[in-house]
């Protein structure tokens, strides 16, 4: 790679449907390289659905060879159950990319949004759209986890490196887990 060229893996975790996005960045212009989602709600077991994201964001590695991921935090909601389940998601993502030693910096959902759209309270609807007019992508309700997941990849590109005011980049697992004591399992 030339210097000023990376790849951006963003992913949008979700125990239902995984969002990923893939950013190919060649002299600060970015440049759409993947875009999908990986559904799960056909496996019943929790476990198996937290294997095959570890196993499809291990795959996303391994072809695009990525340089950072950009992940979105979860969010807080009403739901305990649904929230340390969406944690889990993000748990196993993060630690695909750090088994392969790449850096990884977590973004809140306001944060992307904001940094997409200029408003972070924007909806899902409107970050597709804005990724549309900025990236030239088709917009699409059955992706709209993966323009989330694109949103995050985007967002740390925005953020450049050392930027980051609210983010927190991590170079390995040991790192993560002594910053974040309580996300151990």
């Amino acid at each position: 790679m030339k210097p000023g060229d990376r790849i951006i893996l963003g992913i949008d975790p979700g125990t239902l449907v995984m969002g990923y996005g893939l950013l190919h960045v060649l002299n600060s212009k970015p440049e759409v390289l993947g875009i999908g989602v990986l559904k799960l709600e056909k496996y019943d077991d929790h476990a198996l659905r937290l294997k095959k994201i570890f196993e499809r964001v291990s795959g996303l590695i391994d072809e695009y060879k990525p340089d950072e991921l950009a992940i979105e935090a979860p969010f807080f909601g009403k739901n305990v159950q649904s929230m340390l389940k969406l944690g889990r998601a993000q748990g196993v993502a993060i630690a695909a990319a750090l088994s392969r030693n790449i850096p990884i910096t977590e973004y809140s959902p306001k944060k992307i949004k904001m940094s997409i759209t200029g408003n972070g309270n924007a909806s899902k609807e409107q970050v597709a759209a804005m990724l549309h007019s900025t990236l030239g992508i088709k917009s699409s309700h059955d992706y709209l986890d993966a323009t989330d997941a694109l949103g995050a990849a985007l967002c740390h590109h925005y953020q450049g490196r050392g930027l980051q005011s609210k983010s927190k980049s991590y170079s390995g697992w040991a790192a993560f887990l002594s910053d974040n004591p309580k996300r151990k399992v």
